[in-house]
């Protein structure tokens, strides 16, 4: 009988639990037990295959012993509450996103980082929590930033199902949401398993993703993401993927905009397209100063200006406008040595025209080694190309 009375009210706060992460926003809502997600041995192969790529951080040892017990995290943890958050399909109109002088940014940074609007709601969320307890509760919050494998849990918690892309998709939102969890040292009711659909012969995020970044459905290697080459990666984008980069300066949607499922996604309205797909001169002329009060509160901040403006020289090179020549010509004496050598490399995908007297300049005052190589191979190819 105790155990019942006990199960009785595991199961009603759980459930006040799921109102109460409702009345503060989220879209979604799921309770799992804790213990190490289900896909963690396809995840560690995954990293034995190396498809990380610089995210060294992710193969540490101490954040693999986090995945493989949560209780490295939070001792004693019970329950992992996964919740989403809706950011909406938000679909450029086709003269914008087919606009080669634009940066295309990725539909969930359009915004303020969710990092901000996610965290406080989660921080109020374990409050509550708290108090309905009448006791001590520990808990962690996360949102993209633990050593804990978010999608498979949310899976876990009924929020959806994995796609081959990857995602989480949920079956009737599509994948355009954010993810987010509490840890907590409190027992609550776990979400009894639902059948969910699949991707079933659907194909096509595998066919769309313009670097083939998919060497098998379910598998992302993150070396050819374009996500990965514009956000993660700090140093010098691979000459021979460049091209496939097309006009993306922050992340790429590609794989989520072909998703059958996306067609249920409820997006919201954006009337600012400079925010969206600024024009690729813009973001050429970028100082610090100008960087910091574009970009300030989004998730685009993070990789700072350098990256940033490296990703436009790449999509002005794909481009290939003589209107983005004297923008380029005058980052080759940019501080920035990776900026530099993206702009060699822009220009030299240009015709001959006027490029080949600046770079020839720059190359008689550049010292660093991987630049000189970019405006040797610059003057190259335009050389043989006059």
């Amino acid at each position: 009988m105790g155990g019942e009375v006990v199960m009785v009210a595991m199961d009603a706060l759980t459930e006040a639990l799921r109102a109460e992460a409702r009345r503060l926003g989220f879209s979604m809502v799921g309770v799992v037990a804790s213990r190490p997600g289900r896909r963690l041995a396809a995840y560690e192969r995954w990293l034995a295959a190396g498809y990380q790529g610089e995210m060294a951080y992710l193969a540490r040892p101490d954040r693999l012993a986090r995945r493989r017990d949560l209780n490295v995290i939070l001792p004693g943890v019970q329950s992992l509450v996964c919740v989403g958050l809706d950011y909406g399909s938000r679909q450029l109109p086709a003269e914008i996103a087919a606009d080669p002088g634009r940066g295309r940014i990725s539909n969930y940074a359009w915004g303020t980082d969710y990092h901000e609007v996610l965290t406080p709601r989660l921080h109020a969320l374990a409050g509550w929590l708290q108090a309905q307890a009448g006791g001590t509760v520990a808990y962690k919050v996360y949102v993209d930033t633990g050593a804990i494998l978010e999608r498979d849990h949310a899976e876990s918690a009924g929020l959806g199902f994995t796609g081959k892309n990857s995602m989480l998709i949920a079956p009737r939102r599509g994948s355009w949401f954010f993810l987010g969890e509490l840890l907590t040292t409190l027992p609550l009711m776990p979400d009894v398993p639902r059948s969910m659909p699949s991707c079933g012969q659907c194909r096509r995020c595998l066919a769309a993703c313009p670097t083939n970044a998919f060497p098998e459905p379910y598998v992302l290697d993150a070396r050819r993401c374009i996500s990965y080459l514009t956000i993660e990666l700090k140093g010098w984008i691979p000459r021979e993927l460049r091209p496939l980069l097309g006009n993306w300066v922050f992340g790429c949607d590609v794989c989520q905009e072909v998703c059958p499922f996306n067609r249920f996604a409820v997006g919201e309205p954006v009337a600012d397209w400079a925010v969206a797909a600024p024009p690729l001169l813009d973001l050429l002329a970028l100082d610090e100063a100008g960087f910091a009060a574009r970009f300030a509160g989004t998730p685009v901040q993070r990789v700072r200006r350098g990256r940033l403006v490296r990703n436009a020289c790449v999509a002005a090179g794909n481009w290939g406008s003589a209107a983005a020549r004297p923008a380029l010509a005058a980052l080759l004496a940019d501080p920035e040595a990776l900026i530099r050598g993206h702009a060699a490399w822009a220009l030299g995908q240009m015709d001959p025209g006027r490029g080949l007297p600046p770079l020839r300049q720059a190359l008689a005052l550049e010292n660093d080694p991987v630049v000189r190589e970019e405006l040797a191979l610059a003057i190259k190819k335009l050389g043989e190309a006059g």
